[in-house]
């Protein structure tokens, strides 16, 4: 079909560039009518092409359709008009919910090395208030209108963050509790048919960190006990930014979703499920990928021979979280 998810209505909050915009252009490409949300509506010279109107103008040129809508999600009489147009507009349909918007990277950036008590206080709202809180109350609104119709999909844009130490203590904390969230929230939606997972993308080729790579601060791309010239070549081969869209639009035509309902999916395991391939021609491995893990360790001799099909299993990832 050209456009499988023809006729369904999706709300893709923090769509104005990165993993948000990637997820609306390929929502919008499978035919489902996108609204788009973000802080920046008009075009700015100091932003090019990171703003609502401008994303909204790409879909359209690849006959997409494409409803832009300035949102603060730190505000809640933002977020709750959002929800009323959507349902007036679209007389109470809405069937995918991408719960993305942040707005922590430059912040978190700024601290990256500082244990939290040499961070400013304010970093737990910085971090939390728009990629926790606003994701709980958007849920809410969106189970509001999925419950009726007995119908819908809602999904936390979160990483393996939720799992382990990653960046910061605030950071971790928030991805942990979205992931937790659709846990739960899942618990009481299922009887009503509605789905509600938590995504959790690869390393993805943002603008931001193309930028990075392109110039001296390349360098400075960092995670825990990785060292720096393998953090690079992991976003080198990392997924573009439409990847985790890719996802998300297979599975809201997914007949057996429920039976994914409150779990952490990986983009990479549903590459290989739903046998998907990137926009710039790559499958992407990720972090169970045993090929992938020992070529970063410097294993390649070893990586040469062994299949792409070879994962870690769940549980062993799963215990890297364990704090029982």
């Amino acid at each position: 079909m050209a456009n499988p998810l023809a006729g369904k209505v999706a709300i893709v909050t923090g769509a104005t560039r990165g993993i948000g915009k990637g997820i609306a252009l390929q929502l919008a490409k499978a035919g489902a009518v996108v609204y788009i949300t973000g802080r920046t509506l008009k075009p700015r010279s100091d932003l090019p092409g990171c703003s609502l109107e401008e994303v909204a103008r790409e879909i359209s040129e690849n006959s997409g359709q494409c409803i832009p809508i300035q949102c603060d999600h730190s505000k809640d009489e933002d977020i709750k008009a959002l929800f009323d147009r959507v349902k007036e507009e679209q007389k109470g349909k809405l069937d995918i919910m991408v719960n993305n918007a942040y707005s922590a990277v430059n912040a978190i950036g700024e601290v990256m090395g500082k244990p939290f008590w040499e961070q400013p206080t304010t970093m737990w709202d910085t971090v939390n208030n728009v990629g926790l809180r606003n994701h709980y109350i958007c849920s809410v609104y969106a189970s509001q209108i999925m419950v009726p119709r007995k119908e819908g999909l809602i999904v936390n844009i979160s990483s393996a963050g939720g799992l382990s130490y990653l960046f910061n203590v605030a950071y971790g904390i928030g991805k942990e509790a979205c992931d937790r969230m659709a846990a739960d929230c899942a618990i009481e939606l299922r009887k009503h048919k509605v789905a509600f997972v938590s995504l959790w993308p690869g390393a993805v080729q943002t603008e931001h960190i193309t930028k990075m790579m392109a110039s001296e601060k390349g360098n400075d791309l960092k995670l825990p006990g990785i060292k720096p010239e393998v953090v690079k070549k992991i976003f080198e081969n990392g997924e573009t930014p439409q990847f985790a869209g890719m996802c998300i639009a297979k599975l809201a035509l997914d007949p057996n979703i429920m039976q994914k309902t409150g779990k952490v999916l990986m983009t990479s395991d549903l590459a290989n499920e739903y046998d998907l391939t990137d926009v710039n021609g790559r499958k992407p491995l990720g972090m169970r990928s045993v090929k992938t893990l020992l070529n970063y360790n410097g294993n390649t001799w070893l990586a040469a021979v062994v299949p792409r099909f070879l994962k870690v299993p769940l549980w062993m990832v799963a215990l890297r979280g364990k704090k029982l």
